[in-house]
């Protein structure tokens, strides 16, 4: 949708009486979606017909969080929709000139922070790619305007985009944005050493199945942890190796013990026995030697370079590290050396799990609703699956849709096609919540007191459970 029925009510006076002056694009009205289509469609036959042409320029600014070297088509994703959208209206005799102007923030903080400064000062960038965690409370604060306002959801691409990965991009039943990619967050291990303990090659295939039916558990990771490291293949504290700082990652173990983020409801959930059971792992696994206590915290360079050559038995860590792990960290070989899963259940009563947390392409509110519609055309142009799968390939994420998966870039890449079939149907996501905020940090916080030493875990949960209490009252479900 390239204008409103405002626009094409003038253009329609304006056409019809052949008028020559130049057109005024800055009117602005706001009429219901299916009503503009029908206008736009009636406007293109006229303007055909009468052999009129018109000129729009727009320049479009995309702002986008967590992007690295590898993640550039985040935002030249949205260029080559400007070109394409161009190529389209050239093909209707209309002349229309999109310039997108991009600004890249590897960090997440500084980004957040520039994002809130903008809008307080009133000139937040008309696209933004962030976390789909911050749709509740972006959305509540005013600043975020729907993408369903601006796009029909039963149009090519949006109808094939998997259907959980819209919900998480949706918040109290409204899409706010489309996903920009998918990932997930497995175990690793290192073949080597898995056999040195006693595994076999098929035994070593056949580990992500074993992980996914509930043959191997977190149980079953300490020992092999431990195993690794007693035979002399890792030094002290390497046997097992999260990754090194606070992440959605962590919520996965709550979720191998049984627990639940929301009720499905809007309420949050604590359930303690999950929780208990979450951070006994962790403090086993310092108390077996096999983790370090002082882990969280280390350099992410270190870390990389040890995980992806075998300084390490088993980690766990993200799909876009496989980008890493073969290029700037040297292992050419990653399917002969490495072996990924689901991260394992906690125990009988649990299930291995993974969580992906999709980045996502949210519109912000403009003076000019011109801007933001052309924003939300480039929006799903970009998300179509040969788009898609630049970036996909490119930073070793996952797609998006299902026909992502026959587009020769994406269905030849091994790790993408292996990744999304083992990993992808099982993924869930953070709940899209204003109070989740909270809730994380409060969970971090009693995850590190007790891993440390600082506090008992019985201590840590007790201390968990009452500041949540105190903090979210009945926002959040006590179990």
């Amino acid at each position: 949708m390239l204008h409103t029925c405002a626009k094409y009510v003038v253009i329609l006076k304006w056409a019809i009486g052949k008028a020559r002056k130049p057109f005024n694009w800055e009117i602005e009205m706001k009429i219901p979606f299916q009503t503009t289509l029908a206008a736009l469609a009636t406007v293109t036959l006229i303007f055909v017909g009468s052999g009129v042409a018109f000129a729009a320029d727009y320049t479009i600014n995309v702002w986008s969080g967590g992007t690295g070297p590898n993640d550039t088509y985040r935002i030249d994703a949205i260029k080559i929709a400007a070109g394409l959208l161009e190529a389209e209206a050239g093909v209707r005799g209309e002349e229309l000139n999109i310039t997108v102007e991009g600004k890249a923030y590897d960090g997440w903080e500084e980004f957040k922070q520039a994002i809130t400064l903008s809008a307080e000062a009133g000139n937040a960038p008309h696209i933004v790619v962030s976390g789909h965690e911050d749709i509740a409370a972006w959305a509540q604060s005013g600043l975020l305007v729907p993408i369903e306002n601006y796009v029909d959801l039963d149009s090519w691409p949006i109808n094939d985009i998997y259907d959980n990965l819209l919900k998480f991009a949706s918040f109290e039943g409204t899409l706010y944005g489309l996903p920009q990619d998918a990932e997930s967050r497995p175990f690793f291990f290192w073949r080597a050493h898995m056999k040195s303990i006693g595994y076999s090659d098929a035994q070593i295939d056949a580990l992500p199945g074993d992980i996914q039916s509930g043959a191997y558990t977190l149980s079953n990771v300490l020992e092999d942890a431990k195993k690794i490291q007693d035979a002399g293949l890792v030094e002290a504290g390497y046997g097992f190796y999260p990754r090194a700082s606070n992440g959605p990652d962590y919520w996965q173990f709550y979720l191998s013990f049984g627990g639940e983020m929301e009720d499905g409801k809007g309420k949050l959930v604590f359930d303690k026995a999950a929780m208990t059971g979450f951070y006994q792992f962790f403090v086993d696994a310092v108390a077996s030697g096999v983790t370090k206590k002082n882990h969280l915290g280390m350099n992410w360079d270190q870390w990389y370079g040890e995980v992806a050559n075998g300084k390490a038995g088993i980690w766990h860590g993200g799909t876009w590290h496989y980008k890493r792990y073969t290029t700037k960290e040297g292992n050419d070989d990653f399917f002969g050396t490495i072996q990924f899963s689901l991260i394992p259940g906690g125990g009988s009563n649990s299930t291995a799990n993974t969580i992906t947390h999709p980045l996502v392409y949210l519109l912000t509110k403009q003076k000019n609703d011109d801007a933001t519609a052309i924003a939300a055309e480039l929006i799903k142009i970009a998300s179509g699956p040969r788009i898609n799968a630049l970036h996909a390939i490119k930073s070793a994420h996952l797609g998006i849709s299902k026909a992502e998966e026959s587009v020769d870039l994406y269905s030849g890449d091994r790790w993408a096609r292996e990744a999304t079939e083992r990993l992808l149907p099982h993924a869930s996501a953070m709940p899209n919540n204003v109070n989740f905020g909270q809730y994380w940090e409060i969970m971090f916080g009693g995850l590190e007191a007790s891993w440390t030493g600082q506090k008992t875990v019985g201590e840590a949960i007790d201390d968990v459970e009452s500041e949540l209490t105190t903090t979210l009252g009945d926002k959040i479900i006590m179990r």
